[in-house]
């Protein structure tokens, strides 16, 4: 994995691509190369490192009228030159990008192709070079492709060239991602519709175990046998100014300040003229209908379904549980009478998840999917969907995507408790719009916040995370934050466990994070913070106006306390990114990550 871009038409093509992968630099990525097709033949070129330097490296001479390309997040072999895509087959007639894991290429390795001498550590050789080998036995290129994709196990998404056929690219994908998109006299492959905005906004969605051939006028779409697929195009939806920075130095402190406007636009799209809650009446009634909901993500996802899972037992009085996508697969617990599958991706796209709704699915289970893309694998694939309206999210550390699952998931409860008959004790779309203006308070303390992130995380190694109640899992959440983009080694814990082994960790100045916003357990945790200090720790609180000391770092405004979630992770956000800059780390794009994980 991560990104592939792919164009065949009358135009030149590298700065197409080059375009394409730019847009695509959001996944988080290692290396990047694209190959491109001229009289001359097939010119590769690739790099470790940034899309500028590809750029950079690129020869005007290079140039043609077809192409693929490809950013790559490493799973076998190190981060390289040698081991960035494209690859090519020992003759170079053919060329590959693949996104995704192949389970079993070790095994078609010695039983197809053992005498070839290998030239990367990568998985996705094999497939270029198990191609070459079986279009010299059988001549057709078209059949040797499926032949080749049929005995590949596992995820991928390939775009291949042929030195011999300049007038196709070859296509395939199972489980990873992959668009097609239409054009005048051209039509471009892409692992994302916003990479190639810039040229087309109708695509194609492709479905597993599909082979496509894509020439400058046609797009036919073919199952492994050869059999014809008819399919419609869709307009993508997506504004391309949504994806510039504009006047903010990162994506990420642009999506922290797009916060409130999303909270704001979730209460918009789920509201009807009379101010009620406007939900899907299929939601509504499998919500009423299923005995327990089982909430599976993965990372930031997680913790937005903890969160979720207080939102709907407290509110809507039905039992959830929470899983990391992962471990459900490999270790399924025992499942209720009547279970509803609650997904929750920003991308729509994360394997682990998919794993999960397959299996799922083929036992019976209605699935229900929350996710920033409609058209994605997860939602396309579930039986329900509920958008969170966030816009593209090009950051790789979350942020608006996790607020606004947040915001849906405390929708659902609600809607759920009141089609359950069950009286509330206050108007949550009210409400909602409080926190969204708390929110909006809280991006205009970014200097206080800094002097915070200077003081307590400039020096540091560690740094733990503290709350009780719905204030631990914001806890994981900011941890998570701080890790990922500062590098800092940061832990959540619930408060009262700390004691219970970590507390060993404390050193003279190790700095703890703590929360109070929840009244009922607002002692507990200054008894918490108390223990931390006496053994010389850092205590840095964070609490709600009402609940606030004198000591305190840094005062939230007030909201409803089931909704400080929303309005509690904004500081941690916001630290992180200050942590973050200060150490000159790279805010948008943290080392070793991917904002969309295509692979188990």
């Amino acid at each position: 994995m991560c990104g592939i871009v792919g164009y065949i038409g009358q135009n030149e093509v590298q700065d197409v691509l080059l375009k394409g992968l730019e847009k695509l630099e959001y996944r988080g990525y290692d290396s990047a190369g694209i190959a491109t097709f001229n009289d001359q033949g097939v010119h590769v070129t690739k790099v470790k490192g940034r899309i500028a330097t590809l750029r950079d490296e690129v020869e005007a001479s290079t140039e043609g009228t077809m192409g693929i390309g490809h950013t790559r997040w490493a799973t076998h072999g190190a981060p390289s030159k040698v081991n960035a895509h494209p690859h090519q087959s020992t003759s170079k007639r053919f060329t590959i990008v693949h996104n995704g894991v192949i389970e079993n290429y070790e095994d078609v390795q010695k039983e197809y192709i053992p005498d070839v001498q290998l030239q990367s550590e990568t998985d996705t050789e094999i497939i270029v070079q198990l191609l070459e080998k079986l279009v010299e036995e059988q001549q057709d290129v078209e059949a040797a492709f499926r032949k080749a994709i049929s005995l590949f196990k596992g995820s991928y998404a390939v775009a291949v060239m042929d030195a011999q056929n300049p007038d196709t690219i070859f296509v395939a994908k199972n489980k990873s991602p992959l668009l097609v998109g239409l054009g005048d006299d051209f039509n471009v492959v892409s692992s994302d519709s916003l990479a190639m905005l810039h040229v087309t906004n109708e695509f194609v969605e492709l479905e597993d175990k599909e082979v496509v051939l894509v020439e400058r006028n046609s797009v036919q779409i073919k199952k492994l046998d050869g059999t014809k697929v008819e399919r419609d195009s869709f307009t993508a939806e997506i504004d391309e100014s949504d994806i510039e920075k504009g006047t903010y130095p990162h994506f990420m402190l642009k999506e922290i300040d797009e916060q409130p406007f999303v909270i704001r636009r979730i209460i918009q799209e789920y509201q009807d003229e009379n101010d009620n809650i406007k939900l899907d009446p299929e939601v509504r009634e499998a919500m009423k209908d299923h005995d327990r909901v089982y909430i599976i993500a993965c990372g930031t996802s997680y913790h937005a379904g903890l969160v979720g899972k207080q939102f709907i037992e407290k509110l809507a009085q039905v039992p959830v549980e929470v899983h990391v996508a992962s471990e459900f697969s490999y270790n399924m617990p025992l499942l209720s009478e009547k279970p509803l599958f609650i997904f929750i991706s920003q991308s729509g796209e994360t394997a682990d998840s998919r794993a999960v709704l397959v299996e799922i699915k083929q036992k019976g289970y209605k699935a229900l999917t929350i996710t920033n893309v409609p058209g994605s694998t997860l939602s396309r694939e579930a039986d329900y969907t509920l958008h969170l309206h966030a816009g593209p999210e090009i950051a790789v550390a979350s942020t608006k995507a996790y607020t606004a699952q947040m915001a849906v998931l405390a929708i659902l409860a609600v809607d759920t408790a009141q089609a359950k008959g069950l009286q509330l004790e206050f108007n949550p779309l009210s409400e909602l719009g409080i926190a969204a203006n708390a929110m909006e308070a809280l991006t205009d303390q970014k200097e206080q916040l800094e002097d915070i992130a200077r003081t307590y995380l400039s020096t540091t190694r560690n740094c733990f995370f503290i709350g009780r109640s719905i204030d631990y899992y914001v806890g994981l959440e900011g941890a998570l934050k701080l890790k990922e983009i500062s590098y800092i080694q940061a832990e959540g814990f619930a408060g009262g466990e700390l004691k219970h082994g970590t507390i060993a960790l404390i050193e003279e100045g190790t700095p703890v994070m703590a929360l109070a916003t929840q009244e009922n357990v607002n002692y507990s945790i200054r008894g918490n913070v108390k223990e931390v200090a006496a053994r010389g720790a850092n205590p840095c609180v964070i609490s709600m106006k009402g609940l606030d000391q004198e000591s305190d770092a840094f005062v939230i405004p007030h909201v409803h306390e089931l909704l400080t979630p929303l309005v509690s992770v904004v500081p941690y956000q916001l630290i992180s990114y200050y942590a973050a800059l200060h150490r000159d780390c790279d805010v948008d794009k943290p080392r070793n990550l991917a904002k969309s994980v295509t692979v188990e």
